[in-house]
This record gives structure tokens, C-alpha cells and sequence, in this order.
């Protein structure tokens, strides 16, 4: 069977910080309350995504990878994730803050937990007014430091708000202390693993359970990188019909493209699937004489074997994902 354009039916998550966004601006369709991620295509353990339409309708990932094996995810990709697909793409809406929190690397995460790390990257699609997120340490802590600061209840005095908007990009390497603010909807491509160590959540009851949610500290202490930098947010160049480098990690690249008209795009050097998300307005993706819609909030993965397409609008922005 030929491999196509796929599109996967989103997963949607209640979270104790949920809002209305992923529905009100991103057009999801749910009825629930509190929703604060939308798991647009996923490979995680009983959570995995299935494809919307086509011939190959209801396959997850890990059935996809099993049926075409390098030419559904890049032979060097399969090389080195057999049949685990790498990446986790989501959508959030933060009504009120996330609790403070980081992430194990790999070698930890494995150790510990059987499972990948958790390197990540935000890309702001709508933030409120004076919306901010915390990124990082803006003083030099010890350890020991860090430890008074917990116990005083003092630990957001030391981290770095910043405040955002729209287009605003960050990339959060495991271990660096993070947090997304109230008011902001957000872009987020990640490794595949769900493993998070709070630190702080603002003592919140979730009112689902009734109870508090647990803290992770004893795992994070080790776990958080104390350097200070002078600059957290990711610069980058955008240009209209030009596909510009956001984040170029190990773990996963990105590149952000403005479309206006017609680009072709040719992935035959990636040896990697690639998956866009429309982050700003409607974006029309043509591969074998027929049409894709991709509107701001959803997504499109292209299996490896397909080697370029056209993107086509009269005003988009995307963000571009490989490995």
C-alpha cells in the first residue's frame, strides 16, 4: 500500500490548570471541562493516536511503524528507535499555571523509569496580557541553596519569569526548571515520554480527586541543572516562503515557515518523517494530485517515503518537525 499524508484523531487531556482555548481558538471538539493538552499525535502507552482517514484509518503509530518500518519513519530513525516512534506533538492551553517542574534526561529517565527523557520546545501561539512563563534560574543557587528556598516556600523568588508572545520560542533542555504561566496557548514538540518531577503547584487542590497533587522532589534535586544564562528564549529569522531553523537539537529539529502562495518542499536528504503544525491560519499541503487541509491547530505527518510536497496559502505559518 502507498503511504500518504497523515492526520490523527487528537487525544484530549483534563488538566487541574485547563481552559476553553483548545476549543475556542484551535476549534477542538470536546465537551469536557478543564482541557489543557491536546495530544495531536502520540505513540506514548495507552494513549497512542489513531489516523483519521484513508486507507490506512484507526493504525497507530507503532502499527504503522511495524507494516513500513524505515519508509514510514527514516531508516536511521528506525535504526536507532526500532519500533517506538520518537516524538510527542501537543497543543496546551494554560488557564492558570502549571506547576513548577523539570525533567529527567535520558540516561536518567531510562534508569529510573524504562522511558526516554523529556527534552522539549514551546512555541507561543496566543498569550494575555503580561502572560509569562518561567524558564530557568535568574540567580546563582547551590544545591543547598535551592534547598532553603523549598523549604521557605521562596523557590519562584529565584527562577526566571518571562513575560511573552505570540511567536515566542523556547527550547527546554532536560533539567532546566520550567513552568508554562496563566493565559498562555502554546505549541510543544517533545520527546515521547510522559515523565515530569513537580516541584511546586501553588498548594492547588484538584478538584477531580479532591487531593493535592503528589511532588517529586526528592527525584528533581538531582535531576535540575542551577546554570544561569543570560537568555532563554530562542532567537530565530522568519521569512515568507523560506523554512528558518527554530530549534537543531539531538533530540529533534524544527523549522519555522511562513507560506504565502506556493512552496515546494523537498525532504528526500532527511531520511526522517516530517510533521508540520499550522501555528497562524490555514495551510493547504498537496502530495499526488490531492489536497490536505492543515488549519491553525492541527497537524499532518508525512511518512519518510514521500519525498517533497507543496504547501500552499494565502498566509500561514507552520513549524516543521524531524528528526
Amino acid at each position: 500500500m502507498t503511504l500518504y499524508p497523515l492526520q490523527f484523531s487528537p487525544l484530549f487531556k483534563y488538566r487541574i490548570w485547563g481552559g476553553e482555548k483548545l476549543k475556542t481558538q484551535l476549534n477542538k471538539n470536546y465537551s469536557e471541562e478543564n482541557i489543557g493538552e491536546s495530544w495531536e499525535i502520540s505513540d506514548v502507552e495507552g494513549d497512542e493516536t489513531k489516523v483519521v482517514s484513508g486507507a490506512l484509518q484507526g493504525k497507530t503509530l507503532k502499527d504503522l511503524i511495524s507494516e513500513y518500518k524505515g519508509a514510514f519513519v527514516g531508516e536511521k530513525v528506525y535504526k536507532e528507535f526500532g519500533s517506538d516512534f520518537p516524538l510527542l506533538i501537543k497543543f496546551i492551553d494554560a488557564k492558570t499555571p502549571l506547576s513548577i517542574q523539570v525533567h529527567p534526561s535520558n540516561e536518567i529517565a531510562r534508569e529510573r523509569h524504562n522511558s526516554f527523557g523529556k527534552n522539549e520546545m514551546w512555541y507561543v501561539m496566543q498569550a494575555d496580557n503580561d502572560a509569562e512563563l518561567i524558564v530557568g534560574f535568574d540567580e546563582e543557587v547551590s544545591q543547598a541553596d535551592y534547598k532553603k528556598h523549598l523549604e521557605n516556600n521562596t523557590v519562584l523568588d529565584v527562577m526566571h519569569h518571562e513575560t511573552v508572545k505570540s511567536g515566542d520560542t523556547f527550547y527546554i533542555p532536560t533539567g532546566r526548571v520550567h513552568a508554562i504561566g496563566a493565559g498562555v496557548l502554546l505549541a510543544e514538540i517533545q520527546q515521547t515520554s510522559d515523565i515530569t518531577y513537580r516541584i511546586y503547584d501553588y498548594d492547588r487542590v484538584d478538584a477531580k480527586t479532591g487531593q493535592k497533587r503528589d511532588l517529586h522532589n526528592d527525584l528533581a534535586i538531582d535531576v535540575l541543572d542551577y546554570t544561569v544564562h543570560d537568555n532563554y528564549k530562542t532567537d530565530y529569522n522568519i521569512g515568507k516562503n523560506e523554512a528558518h531553523i527554530l530549534v537543531n537539537s539531538p533530540y529533534f529539529k524544527t523549522n519555522i515557515i511562513e507560506v504565502e502562495g506556493t512552496l515546494k518542499r523537498d525532504h528526500t536528504a532527511l531520511d526522517s518523517f516530517v510533521i508540520y503544525m499550522c501555528v497562524e491560519g490555514d495551510l493547504e499541503l498537496q502530495y499526488d494530485d490531492v489536497n490536505y487541509t492543515v488549519k491553525t491547530g492541527e497537524t499532518i505527518l508525512l511518512p519518510a517515503a514521500i519525498p517533497s510536497v507543496e504547501l500552499k496559502s494565502s498566509g500561514a505559518k507552520c513549524i516543521e518537525v524531524f528528526m
